[in-house]
């Protein structure tokens, strides 16, 4: 797209598919100065997302991403402030804490209201713009698209969620932005891994799939949140001298495959 900012990535294709990349930066555009620590601010980024779906391309998806950090903003946020999860443990738009809890900025440094405003307007905007480009793009030419929400996350975050996360958590926004036989055909694919996994559990989806997931409009919306260990090593104790880990080819190698056929179900599905 023209005027597309340095930091935002838009690889187009012709498939029904977009697979989008939210989590995966780790830039600050120049206000790295006012975190605690970089490292720290890096912390909870959805590390080797790109690598993992690196078959994508394949499938003739269309690809955006962000090489922000979250911790600059989140733009699978609601930018109006609202939580989407009301009762637990999340993080804002422009996050102030970890996912741990810890404090992201120095004292006196978090954005205020106005500059958040100038986050959203720099930052998050953009990125949904992409976003809405494609999917018009792409659904002017398919009667039906799927829209593929890439994330992973530690999998112990006491604050988060209790005990283990199962290795795939998939959320279509409990059934409400993906046409059920989809849903289905996922979970199916899901079971026959023979990992742990869950759907609509503790990530039911994001801004960015309860915002375009309208599936009688023809877009079919999918979250799919990946625990970390499916695909590199987690330390019992995460510091900032051991994360993140590399990826471990090895780890990822079933977890690659299993994320292949459910892209592959997803396009077969809405070209059906």
């Amino acid at each position: 797209m023209s005027g597309t900012p340095s930091w935002l990535a838009v690889e187009r294709d012709d498939a029904p598919l977009i697979v989008s990349m939210p989590h995966a930066g780790t830039e600050f555009d120049g206000r790295e100065g006012r975190f605690v620590s970089a490292r720290l601010a890096r912390r909870d980024a959805d590390w080797h997302i790109p690598q993992l779906y690196g078959f994508a391309r394949a499938l003739g998806a269309t690809i955006v991403r962000t090489a922000l950090s979250r911790s600059l903003i989140d733009v699978n946020r609601d930018p109006s402030g609202a939580s989407l999860y009301p009762g637990q443990a999340t993080t804002e738009l422009c996050p102030t804490t970890t996912f741990d809890g810890e404090p992201l900025y120095r004292q006196g440094e978090a954005p205020d209201a106005q500059e958040i405003a100038e986050r959203r307007r720099l930052y998050f905007e953009p990125y949904h713009a992409a976003l809405a480009a494609e999917i018009a793009r792409l659904g002017a030419v398919h009667p039906h698209i799927a829209l593929y929400d890439a994330h992973s996350i530690r999998s112990r975050i006491p604050r988060l969620f209790d005990g283990e996360l199962p290795i795939f958590n998939l959320g279509p926004n409990s059934g409400a932005s993906c046409d059920p036989a989809l849903r289905e055909r996922v979970v199916a694919l899901l079971t026959a891994s023979g990992a742990p996994f869950v759907a609509d559990g503790r990530f039911k989806g994001g801004w960015i799939t309860r915002r375009y997931g309208r599936p009688k409009e023809g877009v079919h919306a999918l979250q799919m949140e990946l625990a970390c260990r499916a695909y590199m090593a987690e330390p019992e104790r995460v510091d900032a001298t051991n994360w993140p880990t590399p990826l471990d080819e090895s780890r990822a190698a079933a977890t690659c495959a299993t994320l292949k056929h459910v892209l592959e179900a997803a396009l077969a599905w809405v070209r059906g």
